[in-house]
């Protein structure tokens, strides 16, 4: 694990974070991988982000859970883990290692599943592993389809939504499509879900991807006649989009979730004509230069920029304080909820 806490990040914790938080936390959104497992020949899938694999090669559930006491002194972080995304081949490994630690340490976990599963297949799988749901990606659709054409049903076939309805679990979900939360037919699906499968529960990764208020759209207009639809926080920090998505469904609907490791990066995010750049220390993550995500500062700037994940909660405070939450419903998104959703005891 190749990081460490600086006076900054002291500093920044200290004036942002250590007394927004909860003393309990739990984590909805996190990958657990080993490095050996994650690392193939097969070159990455083109629809998939490039840059979240130079912040980590690995994450086993021991660097994870130092991640949280380094980064969370005096609070309690409970993960929710489920695997890197890739590779394909490697699902039964992945998906092994993650219920091996979180067996080990009593934490929930989500099952990486492909839409190739037959129902009967999923369903085995869910109750003689003991998941409490799982998550999906839309690097699993056909690798015919180009990102564009790519839907929700491609990779959360509605064979195993029947499944997860059946049972009541939790599905993580990573909307596809570049329009990301308010592309038509994205919406179109999600109120579809919504609708027909009553007892799932549906968690939008990232805010559906509205990383920037140009992806926003009237989604929110929209999802906010939505009764159960829920979002996580992760890998976001566009507190705008925060105050919307809390407007419109609730504190009760939206959940913490880090997406680490990648939230490690040692970062601050910015937005330019709709598009998001995550500006980093020059050198520290390689050569970026090929990456329209990424863009390099050094000096002074750059000496005072801390984590990902300190970025995206000082975010949720800001939001959380527009909003004028309390106390018991900043411990809703922070705990509660997920505890919920997860049907944790």
């Amino acid at each position: 694990m190749n990081f460490e806490i600086k006076q900054t990040d002291k500093e920044f914790y200290q004036e942002y974070l250590q007394d927004f938080l909860p003393e309990n936390i739990i984590d909805i959104h996190t990958h657990c991988y080993e490095k050996e497992t994650v690392h193939s020949e097969k070159e990455q899938d083109s629809r998939l982000a490039a840059w979240p694999l130079l912040v980590a090669d690995e994450n086993p559930i021991e660097d994870l859970m130092e991640t949280y006491r380094m980064m969370f002194p005096g609070k309690k972080v409970t993960p929710c883990i489920f695997p890197w995304i890739e590779p394909e081949n490697k699902i039964v490994e992945l998906n092994r290692y993650v219920l091996d630690c979180a067996e080990k340490h009593n934490i929930p976990a989500l099952l990486l599943a492909l839409p190739h599963w037959s129902a009967e297949e999923l369903e085995a799988r869910l109750i003689e592993r003991k998941f409490n749901g799982i998550k999906v990606y839309l690097s699993f659709a056909p690798s015919y389809l180009p990102r564009d054409e790519v839907r929700i049903y491609d990779f959360l076939p509605p064979s195993q939504l029947e499944v997860l309805d059946r049972l009541g679990l939790a599905v993580m979900l990573h909307i596809p499509r570049s329009g990301r939360l308010k592309d038509p037919v994205n919406l179109g699906q999600i109120l579809e879900i919504e609708q027909n499968y009553p007892n799932l529960k549906l968690i939008l990764a990232h805010v559906g991807r509205a990383y920037c208020e140009e992806d926003v759209g009237d989604a929110f207009e929209i999802l906010k006649k939505t009764e159960r639809l829920t979002f996580d926080f992760s890998a976001n920090t566009n507190a705008k989009v925060f105050e919307w998505a809390i407007n419109a469904v609730g504190p009760q609907r939206m959940i913490f979730g880090s997406d680490l490791p990648i939230t490690r990066m040692r970062m601050r995010r910015i937005t330019k004509n709709g598009k998001y750049l995550n500006l980093v220390p020059k050198g520290l993550y390689g050569d970026v230069s090929d990456d329209p995500s990424m863009r390099e500062i050094e000096g002074e700037e750059a000496d005072r920029l801390s984590f990902f994940i300190y970025e995206e909660i000082k975010s949720i405070r800001e939001a959380a304080i527009n909003t004028r939450l309390n106390k018991g419903e900043i411990e809703d998104l922070f705990f509660n909820n997920a505890h919920r959703m997860l049907g944790l005891s």
